[in-house]
């Protein structure tokens, strides 16, 4: 379904500044996988993100998207495939447009000047009440009066309005509260689930890293250095994982944030 193969790339080439951020990852996603990648800071996790999105081009290797090669891809036709959340809320939706206005324009109906009707509005509702964040009777409130978990609820809600090929979820619990980031991560696996999309997601914790999903990928120093699914998965704990990182990358890990087991 995904297939990356030998993507290397470095940033500020031949200066001071120079900088491997990917090195040759291989990668091979079926379809429906639910990835959980995990990785110390720098490991490069959100540049293979940006890589599949095209916000850069690689140096190097190749992107297959369902049997379409993006790898030199314009990002805005990639979009078109690909859904994303960020870890900031703030992004990927319209501050000062109401939730309708954001959902209409996550539905494609129309274009830009089209005009929201009531059956429209009713299916927004539909949907917004899934979520069970109280959107449904908001839906003319700027988006940008809501809490950090009903956006990310509700930028979920728009990145799979129309069932993407591939879902990257770029830590998109990590800026909210414990409980919060337990709510939208029920959202998403429901979602997920329901629609049967492929996933990519990069986690800071360790203990969802191997609850959520079908396989589990730890990424360090711009490779992948451990990918673990099925029986092999089942059973691991987070000094299982943080031991298959000192022994592959030759240090313990010294990232805070991925020692929360909670």
């Amino acid at each position: 379904m995904l297939k990356i193969s030998n993507v290397s790339k470095t940033f500020n080439p031949g200066t001071v500044n120079e900088r491997k951020a990917l090195k040759g990852i291989d990668l091979n996603v079926k379809k429906g996988d639910f990835i959980s990648i995990i990785g110390s800071n720098g490991a490069g996790k959100s540049t293979l993100f940006n890589a599949l999105t095209g916000a850069f081009l690689v140096d190097t290797g190749s992107i297959i998207l369902d049997g379409v090669d993006i790898t030199d891809m314009e990002e805005h036709k990639r979009y078109r495939m690909i859904g994303r959340l960020f870890q900031d809320p703030m992004m990927g939706s319209a501050s000062a447009m109401s939730i309708e206005e954001n959902l209409y324009l996550s539905s494609g109906e129309n274009g830009w000047l089209g005009r929201i009707s009531e059956k429209d509005r009713k299916n927004f509702r539909e949907k917004l009440a899934l979520l069970d964040m109280g959107l449904e009777d908001r839906m003319k409130n700027p988006v940008g009066s809501l809490s950090g978990g009903q956006r990310q609820a509700l930028t979920l809600l728009m990145a799979t309005y129309h069932v993407p090929k591939l879902l990257l979820l770029d830590e998109h619990t990590a800026a909210l509260d414990p409980q919060t980031a337990e709510k939208v991560l029920d959202i998403t696996k429901r979602i997920v689930s329901e629609n049967n999309i492929t996933c990519l997601m990069v986690t800071h914790n360790m203990q969802s890293a191997l609850d959520i999903g079908n396989r589990t990928i730890m990424m360090n120093d711009g490779k992948i250095v451990y990918d673990v699914e099925g029986e092999d998965r089942k059973g691991l704990t987070v000094p299982d994982l943080l031991n298959f990182f000192k022994e592959k990358a030759g240090a313990a890990l010294d990232n805070d944030r991925m020692l929360m087991v909670n």
